[in-house]
C-alpha cells in the first residue's frame, strides 16, 4: 500500500504547530524510518495518517483513497488496512494473549463478537498462525500482563497482522525496550515487510536502528522535514542538524 501526503499541517488548540506543511510519498513495500527529537512531530504524523488525530489542513492518500476526505463509515473501512503498533503496546492486560490477538480481527466480524468473545474457529487458527510468526505461540493462553515488554510488543504485532494490513504504522515500538529486545522486535517488522510486502512506517529515536532496518529515512524537526534520503547519507553534520549541535549519536547494538 502506498502513501501520499500533501501539505499536511497540524496545529493544536494551544497553538502548538506539530506539523508544518509536510509533503511525503512512500511507495508500496518500503520500510520508512522516521527520526527526530521528542516533540518533532513524529507521533502526530503517524496519527494523522489514520486520523486518530485530525489534521488542521492538507491531504492524505492510501493508494487511490483519500483518507482526509473519508466520512466515518469510509474511515472504518480504511482503518481495516492500517495496522498500528504503539510504544506502550495497548493490550488488554487481563485478557489472554490469544484474545488480544483476536481483537485485531473485530473489524471483519459481526458486532458483539468481542463482547462475548465467541470467535469463529477459523479466526482462532488465524491468530495462532500469527502468534507463531512472531515466535510466541507457547504464550497464547497466558495473561498479557504476565509477559515481558518485548513479548507484549510481539503480541501487538500479531494483533496488527490479523487485519491483513497493507501498511503498518509503528509509533516508537521499541522505545521502552532494551537494545537486544529492540532488535528482536524490529527483525519481525523487517521480516513482515520483506516477506509480505507490507509497507512499514516506523518512528525511531536511534539513528543506528534506522540505519539497520530502514530503506529510507525522513527526519522531522519542529514539524518540518529536514532530511529525506538514505540512512547512509546522514553524516555528522546532518545528524547535528536533526538533533542539535550538542547531540552525540548512540549506537544501539
Amino acid at each position: 500500500m502506498s502513501l501520499k501526503i500533501e501539505h499536511l499541517t497540524k496545529i493544536y488548540d494551544d497553538g502548538t504547530v506539530a506539523l508544518d506543511d509536510v509533503s511525503l510519498e512512500v511507495p508500496d513495500g518500503q520500510f520508512l524510518g522516521i527520526i527526530g527529537l521528542s516533540g518533532s512531530g513524529k507521533s502526530t504524523l503517524m496519527r494523522c495518517i489514520n486520523r486518530l488525530i485530525e489534521p488542521t489542513s492538507g491531504r492524505i492518500w492510501l493508494d487511490d483513497v483519500e483518507v482526509t476526505a473519508a466520512d466515518s463509515n469510509e474511515l472504518r473501512k480504511i482503518r481495516l488496512h492500517i495496522g498500528m503498533i504503539f510504544q506502550q503496546f495497548n493490550l488488554v492486560k487481563r485478557a489472554s494473549v490469544l484474545t488480544n490477538v483476536l481483537t485485531g480481527r473485530l473489524g471483519y466480524l459481526p458486532a458483539g463478537t468481542g463482547l462475548y468473545r465467541r470467535f469463529p474457529s477459523e479466526e482462532i487458527k488465524r491468530a495462532e498462525r500469527n502468534l507463531a510468526r512472531v515466535g510466541i505461540s507457547e504464550k497464547a493462553l497466558q495473561r498479557a500482563d504476565a509477559l515481558s515488554g518485548g513479548q507484549q510488543q510481539r503480541v501487538a504485532i500479531a494483533r496488527a497482522l490479523m487485519q491483513e494490513p497493507g501498511i503498518l504504522l509503528a509509533d516508537e515500538p521499541v522505545a521502552s525496550l532494551d537494545p537486544a529486545t529492540a532488535h528482536s522486535v524490529l527483525k519481525y517488522l523487517e521480516e513482515i515487510n520483506q516477506s509480505d510486502g507490507i509497507t512499514v512506517i516506523c518512528n525511531l529515536h536511534f539513528l543506528s536502528l534506522t540505519r539497520r532496518y530502514a530503506h529510507r529515512v525522513v527526519a522531522l524537526k519542529s514539524g518540518k522535514i529536514v532530511f529525506d534520503g538514505s540512512p547512509s547519507e546522514i553524516d555528522n553534520a546532518r545528524f547535528r542538524e536533526i538533533y542539535g549541535e550538542d547531540a552525540e549519536e548512540v549506537e544501539v547494538r
